[in-house]
């Protein structure tokens, strides 16, 4: 198991990662989720030795890796950009590893033949780089990072440079190898729809922090952040202020009304809060001027007066009053 404990680390004197702790067990695959810059890559090198937190411990079964140079943790990385050697053949980038480890000749054929397989690409052993499509290239990465039989796989922003089509297809095609191979993961991306169909865990990374880690589910049926249900598009996030509490009730004023709230966390009367407002079937109904109608796929999105957006099968006219039906969460 990979057990990472209270890892901090500076870029240009302002704090990076706070007190980063997480675990990755056997057969495990998380996924690291957040913003661009928001330490994701710098969190995965420091994994994988190619920098140093300031402070913590990054342990691979109780051993503390730090004095563990790269070349030595046996793990595989899986990059962007392939990182594939262009002057060699598919058979030699994806043997390359095991050539540094020594491995006998007669080990590295069929161990190569089957990795090809693995990633269906059989035949391919000849084949120039240069001669391959982007997803090809990548399922060689792929590849080359499965021959050595790797402790754990580490994947940074991989499908960022594949068109939709291609990206959706190599994403279960990466999920149906891992779970073959049960080799632990960690998979680094801003993109949720990646994260969702390849995590087993989602831990949600901004300003430096862990904000959310749960499996899909978990994090979908409950946020417990306004950045989290923000970045997930899960519905309007919109700011209110407690006035009175009934036990576990609260009464919420919002810039659309006024609303008796459920919540379970700790306020004050005054408290500024933040609310999930979701369209639901039953609920509050709210009325809403329409202010612009968008196309999207298969519904509009309808922008309203007060700075809702809601989503309606039917496009409704510009200034006309609509009902809405919501759920009102309290998110914090």
């Amino acid at each position: 198991m990979l057990e990472i404990r209270d890892l901090f680390k500076t870029y240009d004197n302002k704090p990076l990662l706070r007190g980063i702790s997480f675990s990755v067990s056997k057969g495990e695959t998380i996924c690291l989720l957040g913003a661009s810059g928001s330490g994701k890559s710098t969190l995965l090198r420091m994994v994988a030795g190619l920098e140093f937190p300031e402070s913590g411990l990054i342990l691979l079964n109780g051993i503390d890796l730090a004095q563990t140079p790269p070349h030595l943790r046996d793990f595989g990385l899986v990059f962007q950009d392939y990182g594939l050697f262009p002057h060699l053949n598919i058979f030699e980038n994806i043997a390359f590893g095991l050539r540094m480890r020594n491995v006998p000749a007669e080990t590295i054929k069929p161990r190569v033949a089957e990795m090809l397989d693995l990633v269906n690409l059989q035949g391919f052993e000849n084949r120039k780089v240069t001669d391959l499509s982007g997803g090809e290239q990548q399922r060689v990465a792929l590849a080359r990072a499965l021959a050595p039989s790797p402790r754990l796989l580490m994947f940074d922003e991989p499908l960022g440079a594949l068109d939709k089509s291609l990206k959706e297809d190599l994403l279960n095609q990466i999920r149906a190898i891992l779970h073959k191979t049960k080799i632990p993961a960690i998979y680094v991306t801003h993109d949720q729809d990646e994260a969702f169909t390849i995590a087993d865990r989602i831990l949600f990374l901004h300003d430096g922090e862990i904000i959310r880690d749960g499996t899909p589910d978990e994090v979908w049926t409950n946020p417990k952040s306004a950045w989290v249900a923000r970045m997930l598009g899960m519905g309007n996030v919109v700011e209110g202020r407690m006035q009175k509490a009934e036990g576990r009730m609260w009464n919420v004023t919002t810039d659309f009304g006024s609303f008796n709230v459920g919540c379970k966390h700790r306020h004050s009367v005054g408290e500024k809060v933040s609310l999930l407002v979701k369209q639901s079937g039953e609920g509050d109904e709210l009325k809403l001027k329409v202010e612009d109608v968008l196309f999207k796929r298969d519904q509009f999105e309808v922008q309203t007066k007060n700075g809702l957006v809601i989503h309606m099968k039917e496009a409704p006219k510009v200034g006309e009053i609509i009902r809405v039906k919501v759920q009102i969460e309290c998110l914090a």
